[in-house]
């Protein structure tokens, strides 16, 4: 099913206006799709600290759900993704059994910096929607090789993009970042 809304989630260290977010949302709005800039809840309440991963999937639940009836679809007409924790959280939520058009994941915190062996995939092997990942070529969270093998687990159709050079925050890079998404949407949709 083709797309009709978009909700994009932020990193851990950063709220809905973060850059990369902000410019995907008027790129996608520009291809009319509903979209929607989530905050989670540690964050509507001031907080700097993510709440527990079961607080911040109900958060994106009730955010794709809320959105696809804002935008006059179902759940897999919602594009569901965003920036490291936020897509993290997101793809968790399609693994777990949330409907979605696709997974949009920029900077997947693939493990800790330095601690490569703590892999964030156990879900992966659940995920059968498309994925389009989106990474920097010297992001401390998950090197490009580790990337790619850890996603092999997924039985959705998985799409990589690299930033060359670019590391987890992709700063500067929101026009790399805007292109790899609008052009993996074009192929979704011709498929």
């Amino acid at each position: 099913m083709r797309a009709k809304a978009a909700l994009l989630t932020p990193g851990a260290g950063a709220g809905r206006d973060q850059a990369s977010l902000v410019a995907l949302d008027a790129a996608l709005t520009e291809r009319d799709l509903v979209v929607e800039r989530m905050d989670f809840p540690y964050r509507k309440a001031g907080g700097k600290s993510p709440d527990r991963p079961p607080v911040l999937l109900a958060a994106v639940r009730e955010g794709a759900t809320n959105l696809a009836s804002r935008a006059q679809t179902v759940p897999q007409g919602v594009l569901l993704g965003g920036r490291s924790m936020g897509g993290r959280i997101c793809s968790m939520a399609v693994a777990d059994g949330l409907g979605a058009a696709g997974l949009v994941l920029v900077s997947y915190p693939l493990h800790p910096p330095g601690k490569p062996e703590q892999l964030r995939t156990a879900h992966f092997g659940d995920i059968r929607v498309p994925c389009l990942f989106v990474s920097g070529t010297r992001d401390a969270f998950g090197r490009p090789d580790e990337l790619v093998a850890a996603t092999t687990t997924i039985p959705g159709d998985v799409t990589h993009v690299w930033v060359e050079g670019g590391d987890h925050g992709l700063r500067g890079k929101d026009h790399e970042v805007v292109e790899a998404v609008c052009m993996w949407l074009a192929q979704l949709a011709s498929r």
